[in-house]
């Protein structure tokens, strides 16, 4: 029995050796007798063993925030990082003599970090190298939302200490297509009818009818123009009249704007396409002019995410002069339609991202008291206006990712056109001359002028 015991003691005993911790997995540093300084770099949170190869008396270090030192033995020295940063560990002998200057540099743990960099972003080629106390990342990544995202992980590690010399590769560069459609339409319509008597020097009617006489002058009807029938009759002194006023008005305007606009990713881009009125500004020197701008205005900023996701940042606005609002002091008003929001969207998707529609609508009717509500006769005594006003706008949101082509590949609307010589102008009467065919001038001026102008991008 005694010998079964020494056995299972044996065993429990070498069970505790194995599963006890070392107390060091970092590297063993070993100082020379006599070393004058020797680096030791210990990774942060981890433990440095450094063994002596003289005894020693005394171990200090001279900042205890950066680096924890502990004697296993007489030539064994525990190492523990504990704050990035440099310090000097010294170690001095039973005589009292220096045996070595330590530096001991406590760095970033880039084991952990490379190994969190592959478990969060497994498919980035991301290089991780230490640099004096700090982080260097260095490789191609696909997208600035990943390069962001390394950064901010770099730095949980090494705060304030990262250098980035990672590059995004693919294509960075964004061509925004936005189309502006709007459709307004008018309806107005006015039917009235006046009458009027007159007995001698007395006369009576209603509306246009009573200025009638003697004459059949008729005022100007809707938008000033004339849509009127007057009819007169009587016998002697009596004589009556009935004005009858019908005009109808229709209106449509279509208003379509295409502006194309490239930009970097994560840079802002604007555009603006119309004019600027004045505007009088009371200053403290006098009265100053202020111009406000009016027209198609677009203000977005692109950022290229990972698998080729573009999320936009857009504002768009469509302000035109309002002939319907009375100007102040000379400055119109203007009828402005506006547009914010973000949205993400993959090359060569598209967005409705504003859609308005917009329904008035407004009648009167204007009578005579009591004789208006007689039966039939009453609208001889009666005036009906009826006005209706429909808009709608759209805003498509088109995005390409593009990247840039040489100058020979565009054409622009002006190459069609060529100033023509004095022969062609006199004797054949050109306006303009045509390139040479076979040139990529040549070929634009080929297309029909009745069709649309502007640019075609494939």
């Amino acid at each position: 029995m005694s010998i079964i015991r020494h056995i299972c003691a044996v065993l429990l005993g070498c069970a505790v050796i194995v599963t006890t911790p070392l107390p060091s997995t970092a590297q063993v540093l070993r100082v020379l007798e006599g070393a004058t300084s020797t680096t030791l770099r210990v990774p942060m949170n981890r433990a440095v063993v450094v063994e002596s190869e003289a005894l020693f008396a005394e171990l200090s270090v001279a900042n205890p925030q950066i680096a924890d030192i502990a004697t296993l033995s007489e030539r064994t020295i525990y190492v523990l990082g504990r704050a990035p940063g440099r310090t000097t560990m010294t170690l001095l002998g039973v005589d009292g003599g220096l045996i070595a200057n330590v530096e001991v540099q406590v760095i970033p743990d880039l084991a952990e970090f490379r190994e969190r960099l592959r478990e969060i972003l497994p498919n980035e080629a991301i290089e991780v190298r230490s640099a004096n106390d700090g982080i260097v990342l260095s490789g191609t990544v696909s997208s600035g939302q990943i390069l962001d995202r390394a950064l901010e992980l770099a730095q949980r590690y090494a705060p304030d200490r990262v250098s980035n010399l990672m590059v995004v590769g693919g294509t960075q560069q964004v061509m925004l297509r936005v189309r502006f459609a709007e459709m307004s339409r008018t309806v107005r319509r006015n039917l009235s009818a006046s009458f009027g008597a007159a007995v001698g020097d007395v006369q009576l009617g209603t509306g246009n009818a009573a200025t009638a006489f003697p004459s059949t002058t008729i005022s100007p009807g809707l938008d000033g123009r004339n849509g009127a029938l007057g009819v007169t009759f009587g016998s002697g002194s009596a004589q009556f009249a009935i004005l009858l006023e019908a005009l109808e008005s229709n209106g449509m305007v279509r208003t379509l704007a295409e502006p194309n606009l490239s930009a970097l990713s994560g840079a802002t881009a604007s555009f603006n396409a119309g004019g600027e009125f004045a505007v009088p500004v009371q200053t403290e020197d006098g009265i100053s002019v202020d111009f406000r701008p009016f027209g198609i205005n677009l203000v977005f900023t692109p950022t290229v995410l990972s698998d080729e996701i573009i999320n936009l940042n857009l504002s768009a606005e469509v302000s035109s002069i309002d002939i319907n609002v009375p100007t102040v002091n000379d400055v119109p008003g203007l009828r402005t339609r506006t547009a914010s929001t973000t949205v993400e969207m993959r090359d060569g998707e598209s967005f409705v991202i504003a859609g308005l529609l917009q329904d008035d609508f407004r009648d009167s009717i204007g009578q005579v008291p009591w004789l208006g509500d007689i039966p039939v006769l009453g609208a001889l005594f009666r005036s009906t206006n009826y006005q209706r006003e429909q808009s709608e706008l759209v805003i498509i949101v088109t995005a390409h990712l593009v990247s840039p082509t040489r100058g020979e590949a565009l054409a622009l609307p002006t190459d069609r056109v060529r100033i023509p010589t004095e022969n062609e102008l006199f004797l054949f009467g050109q306006t303009a001359g045509r390139p040479a065919a076979g040139s990529a001038a040549g070929d634009v001026a080929q297309q029909d002028f009745s069709g649309s102008y502007g640019y075609v991008m494939e």
